[in-house]
């Protein structure tokens, strides 16, 4: 396990980060705390979470991009907290069960949205014609494709964080704890 630091023990670059953080949440999680360690790595972070939420995704749309990511990297710290995070912004109970589960998405355009980060990630970003025309076909637009790739590299920088440093639950999210079910067997 990575050293955690707090407002007190972080590199100066790190602290108001740090203070940004305890701001929004209440609190300080365990990734930022970890994080903190590399201010660089905080402050690149900080800055894509707070533009994600200015993208033309909407709140409900911005999970699943996240929890989608979430999934497929196996982030068993991140999946907790975007379960909270997705009861937050009010997401149906049954798509975010759905995406913690990794099974279709009963919403036919979230499950389009989900399909579409999911592809991107196992293929690298190289999809077909026929892939972009499906995930348009939902009423998406070339700005939300590009918008998937940042919520992509957010939650790659948050999920290989967590992987390398072995990031421990907070308890705020442990009756939230999870691990990647085992699909098709």
């Amino acid at each position: 396990m990575f050293k955690q630091f707090d407002e007190t023990s972080a590199p100066e670059a790190s602290k108001p980060f740090l203070a940004n953080t305890k701001s929004s949440f209440g609190m300080i999680p365990n990734l930022e705390k970890t994080m903190a360690g590399e201010p660089t790595l905080l402050s690149v972070y900080s800055f894509a979470w707070d533009k994600f939420s200015e993208t033309p995704l909407n709140p409900i749309e911005q999970q699943v991009v996240y929890q989608t990511v979430n999934f497929e990297n196996e982030c068993n710290y991140c999946v907790p907290w975007h379960t909270v995070l997705s009861k937050k912004v009010k997401m149906p109970e049954e798509v975010n069960s759905a995406l913690r589960e990794g099974i279709k998405l009963p919403d036919e355009k979230l499950e389009a949205l989900s399909t579409f980060a999911r592809l991107l990630i196992h293929n690298r970003g190289k999809i077909t014609q026929g892939q972009m025309d499906a995930f348009m076909s939902h009423g998406y637009q070339e700005k939300h494709a590009l918008s998937v790739i940042l919520g992509i590299a957010i939650k790659t920088m948050s999920n290989f964080t967590n992987s390398i440093a072995q990031t421990p639950l907070d308890k705020e999210v442990e009756p939230f704890r999870w691990e990647k079910p085992t699909l098709g067997i």
